[in-house]
């Protein structure tokens, strides 16, 4: 039985995950901490687990094998540092932390453990990207040139988010933050090591942090990225467009579409894709790791790559210029 410990019910993700592996056989919710205990008790008790009031003291305990980190953000750094000096597997939500600097502290401390890491990068098990990917890396749309990627919802717009969501001190940004996530990590999955990137950032609800943002990037190979995102926009679909040489495929909500010079009509009209299976969730993929020993797709190489963007991103929206990678 693997014994977990759920670490704080700030994240807007982290009723979904307990949900979850209450579900999954061989796994028990042993302990919840948060850093509000007023949130972290109730919510124990409605698990029925133990609240463990001091983080030092719960990371110690010898019965417990695992953390989901569903924390601020700022805290991450030092959370899982503990955590991994303590042995114990890690699972958390993105991003890993704010900068390159606090990310290398983690990853250090999670190699010299040995112990199991998995960041959330759902949307690279989305069967649409899975078969987008498969094109792509056989040549169908010949070299890729550009690619854009919209992830966006009205969370701030309709009031559904916590109000603590627009604290830059614990978010460290908004919906590029958080939302944007997806297509950054997206972008660099597929089109590689970033070179340069610009930010587009602002607040419609005039809150603290964007709410409404966009970031290009150049990447070595030359292709350019550009991460969309919103909480302000209502109806916004899921859209992914990827341009190249030879080809072009659009990914639109659940359906993929391409057109190529490599089909037998030269590329005349739009071919509506068959899909595999999706991958598990990165939930599921880190429970395996932990009790089989299956392989990490999202690991810290992947965080690591994460957290470069977003730390550029930022950079590039606060000097109000182009920021340039090490």
């Amino acid at each position: 039985m693997i014994q977990v410990a759920m670490i704080s019910k700030w994240h807007v993700h982290a009723e979904g995950y307990a949900k979850h592996l209450k579900s999954l056989p061989g796994v028990n919710i042993k302990y919840v901490w948060d850093e509000d205990p007023a949130r972290g008790l109730p919510w124990a008790q409605e698990l029925g687990a133990i609240f463990e009031p001091t983080l030092h003291q719960l990371l110690e305990k010898e019965d417990l094998d695992a953390i989901i980190v569903c924390s601020p953000t700022n805290m991450h750094p030092d959370i899982m540092t503990r955590a991994a000096q303590s042995g114990k597997h890690i699972f958390t939500e993105k991003v890993l932390a704010f900068t390159l600097k606090d990310c290398d502290r983690v990853i250090d401390a999670v190699k010299k453990s040995g112990m199991i890491f998995t960041i959330s990068y759902p949307h690279r098990c989305m069967p649409t990207h899975l078969a987008l990917k498969k094109a792509v890396d056989e040549g169908v749309l010949g070299k890729l040139t550009l690619m854009r990627v919209r992830n966006a919802h009205n969370g701030a717009l309709a009031e559904w988010l916590p109000g603590y969501w627009y604290d830059p001190e614990t978010t460290g940004g908004g919906a590029m933050m958080d939302l944007g996530a997806h297509p950054m990590y997206l972008l660099r999955w597929y089109l590689g090591k970033p070179t340069r990137i610009q930010s587009m950032f602002n607040t419609l609800t005039k809150r603290s942090v964007d709410d409404n943002a966009v970031s290009t990037i150049e990447f070595e190979n030359g292709a350019i990225g550009v991460s969309e995102t919103s909480l302000v926009s209502p109806m916004s679909p899921y859209l992914v467009e990827a341009y190249g040489t030879e080809g072009v495929g659009i990914i639109q909500d659940q359906t993929l579409k391409i057109r190529s010079k490599k089909y037998d009509d030269e590329g005349k009209e739009f071919h509506e894709q068959s899909l595999p299976e999706a991958l598990p969730s990165p939930l599921d993929q880190f429970i395996a790791s932990v009790k089989d020993g299956k392989p990490v797709l999202f690991g810290l190489e992947e965080a690591r790559q994460l957290t470069e963007l977003m730390q550029y991103a930022y950079q590039a929206h606060r000097e109000g210029r182009q920021a340039t990678f090490a």
